[in-house]
């Protein structure tokens, strides 16, 4: 035996009884709830099993949409994990047989990079592109896969140059992003703009009005648009309730609540709900053990409160170094130096456990989905965002609360919500049955519960709306007739009866007529609504403020400054939060220049500001912490120290370069107008985009 393995071993037994005196002493302090199982959970539990190795079989319904998507239309409407992707790839596989061009939009970058990955490796990688705005990898293949954004926008610039988009099927994953409050209207733009002889695939978990969208892309591209739909899950969900007592029930009995929750509710009535306290994640954890009921992933409704659930928890008892996840990790850290000081490594590593949320670096969150889909973890504690776009197989979902933040207070979860959350319960191929497990606390409202899931999820809703980048890009290839026209194909006007369209119709128009008005009076447009020299220009700038930074544009604000410089007062742009955010007095020093900067590049905003106000437009709250962190962290001074001068979230700072080198990249599209703007954007790129953002 050699010296590294006597010292492995030497650690391993070292471990095992620093854990060990751990678990003692917590039992010492805190006596665990006695876990008890009721006859009619035990029928469920008994059912936890792994299903018998067969060959792969195509579902019936995945078979029907494979077969209408190669002639017409087709959205796709199944629950989570029910084999949705592989009607895509095999959809890919036919056309690209045909020679025929494929685009594969996602709502997540994240998610895009890893169909990139699963596409590539089944179709060759050589017949694969990607584009992200970040990646830009083999742009001519014949299969695409890609950010929707990104896929709206090329249909901008092939109906601007009167070109043809070159795909003749477009798959649209996640496609209840449509509903989506923020991004939803980009999904309604790509579906109203696509040439009708381009085939649609929509791909989504359970849309409650499935036919309602597919008869709207039946009315706007004159060809059928045909629902397929499966409401089996591949694996059968059961839903458990944990009582205070520790006590394992089913939640349900037929459409009421099981006796023994109903027993709970009662009691609940009687007491103050803030005298209800919220168990205790050990005993959570413990009981999801004890029963076999791990792998899971644990909702919790903060970020704060998912890093507080892993920082509480006892070490697992076994043994990181037996079953090779500590070389796993090892090997994963190697390109990613700046995670070895990651603060929930020793966590990871000890307990088996691990928060997941938008506030972590990308490298980490990638470190965390890696481990759980390897099945080296036990359980993930994660805000609700999570249970869309990330693939997590997990045997059983605890939900122990019943709201979640908005971005600006908490509200109630959806029906939709909680089908998104327990539709990660149970691994296909892995699981015979999947379990959520439903803890009740201070902060879950199990009537509210209850109510959810017997609904089906919230219909789909329209969220078609005018910005000024939309206008100034239809008006490349569209007169404001033509745009008027188009605004007419929306979904929020066809699912209403006539009388309430006429009225969505005018209120678009009219939104339409009050952004037109502003970008003449600017002379971004002229008299009869076709875009001037200026207005040519500012349709590349595909932004959320593009006449703000447009205006610093013309005014020359930037012409004299550094790619740092740049990339700083490029950032405040890009924040859609009006967070408070500390900045270090140190940071105060080495950004005094800026800051004067900063004020000057406010200065030169206000007229246009007021003058948007006054016509009923909002403008944002420009904020100097993105500006300071940007220039800095393009002063290449390390990530550690960064976040000591920026008291931010480390996912949020990852995102704010990452956002501020896509708002870069739209500067580098002026190429021909502003070169030397051009020149100094693609510097700030290389500044900001760098370890450990890539």
């Amino acid at each position: 035996m050699d010296i590294a393995e006597k010292k492995r071993k030497h650690y391993s037994k070292n471990v095992h009884f620093q854990r060990k005196q751990k678990r003692n002493d917590f039992d010492n302090r805190n006596p665990k709830t006695a876990n008890t199982l009721n006859q009619a959970a035990k029928k469920l539990l008994d059912q936890i099993g792994k299903p018998q190795p067969r060959a792969f079989v195509p579902d019936p319904y995945q078979r029907v949409a494979l077969e209408r998507v190669m002639e017409g239309d087709v959205l796709v409407s199944a629950p989570t994990g029910s084999g949705k992707t592989w009607i895509a790839l095999e959809a890919a596989k036919q056309y690209l047989a045909n020679h025929r061009g494929v685009w594969y939009a996602t709502p997540l970058k994240a998610l895009s990079n890893a169909k990139y990955e699963e596409f590539g490796s089944a179709l060759g990688r050589e017949n694969v592109g990607i584009l992200t705005g970040d990646r830009k990898e083999n742009p001519d293949a014949l299969v695409i896969v890609g950010t929707t954004e990104i896929l709206r926008n090329q249909l901008y610039d092939s109906m601007h140059s009167g070109t043809d988009l070159g795909v003749d099927l477009v798959i649209l994953d996640e496609a209840h992003y449509l509903g989506d409050i923020d991004r939803g209207v980009v999904w309604e733009e790509v579906l109203i703009y696509l040439p009708s002889r381009v085939r649609i695939l929509l791909l989504s978990a359970t849309i409650s009005n499935a036919g309602s969208v597919a008869k709207w892309l039946t009315h706007i591209r004159g060809s059928e648009c045909e629902v397929v739909q499966s409401v089996l899950r591949p694996v059968a969900l059961h839903i458990l309730f944990r009582t205070p007592k520790g006590e394992l029930t089913p939640f349900l009995k037929g459409d009421k609540l099981f006796p023994k929750v109903a027993d709970y509710v009662h009691g609940e009535k009687a007491r103050s709900r803030y005298s209800i306290q919220t168990a205790d994640m050990n005993d959570i954890v413990e009981t999801l053990r004890e029963f076999n009921l791990l792998p899971a992933i644990v909702f919790l409704k903060s970020r704060a409160d998912c890093d507080r659930a892993v920082d509480s928890l006892l070490p697992a008892s076994t043994d990181p170094l037996d079953d090779g996840f500590s070389e796993f990790v090892r090997e994963f850290l190697e390109p990613y130096p700046e995670l070895r000081n990651q603060k929930q490594l020793s966590r990871l590593l000890d307990c088996r456990a691990a928060s997941h949320h938008a506030g972590q670096l990308p490298g980490w969150r990638l470190l965390i989905e890696k481990s759980m889909v390897a099945g080296y973890l036990d359980v993930i504690f994660s805000t609700s965002t999570v249970a869309a776009g990330v693939n997590f197989p997990a045997r059983t979902v605890v939900i122990v609360q019943s709201d979640r933040f908005n971005g600006r207070s908490f509200v109630d979860i959806t029906s939709t919500d909680i089908h998104q959350m327990i539709g990660r319960a149970g691994r296909r191929g892995m699981d015979l049955v999947g379990f959520a497990l439903i803890v009740p606390g201070k902060f879950l409202k199990v009537p509210l519960v209850k109510t959810l899931l017997l609904s089906e999820p919230e219909p789909l809703q329209s969220r078609i709306g005018v910005n000024f980048s939309m206008v100034l890009n239809l008006l490349l290839s569209h007169d404001p007739l033509g745009i008027e026209e188009l605004l007419g194909y929306s979904f929020a006007a066809f699912h209403q009866n006539q009388k309430q369209a006429r009225k969505i119709n005018s209120r678009l128009i009219r939104d339409f007529n009050k952004h037109l008005s502003l970008l003449q009076d600017l002379n971004y447009v002229d008299s009869e609504g076709k875009p001037t020299y200026d207005g040519k220009w500012a349709a590349q700038l595909r932004l959320d403020h593009p006449l703000l930074i447009a205006e610093l544009i013309k005014k020359g604000h930037f012409n004299d400054l550094s790619p740092e410089e740049l990339a700083a007062l490029i950032a405040p742009f890009v924040t859609d939060k009006d967070k408070d955010i500390s900045v270090s007095r140190e940071a105060w020093d080495k950004t005094r220049q800026l800051w004067k900067q900063f004020r000057g590049m406010i200065t030169d905003l206000k007229p246009l500001a007021q003058f948007m106000i006054s016509r009923g437009f909002d403008t944002p709250s420009i904020m100097f912490w993105p500006a300071a962190a940007a220039y800095l962290w393009a002063q290449q001074i390390d990530w550690e120290e960064l976040a000591e001068h920026i008291g931010a979230d480390e996912g949020d700072m990852a995102m704010l370069m990452l956002r501020t080198a896509d708002h870069l990249r739209q500067l580098c599209s002026l190429q021909n107008e502003q070169p030397e703007l051009a020149r100094r954007a693609r510097q700030a790129i290389e500044m900001l985009v760098r370890p450990p953002l890539i």
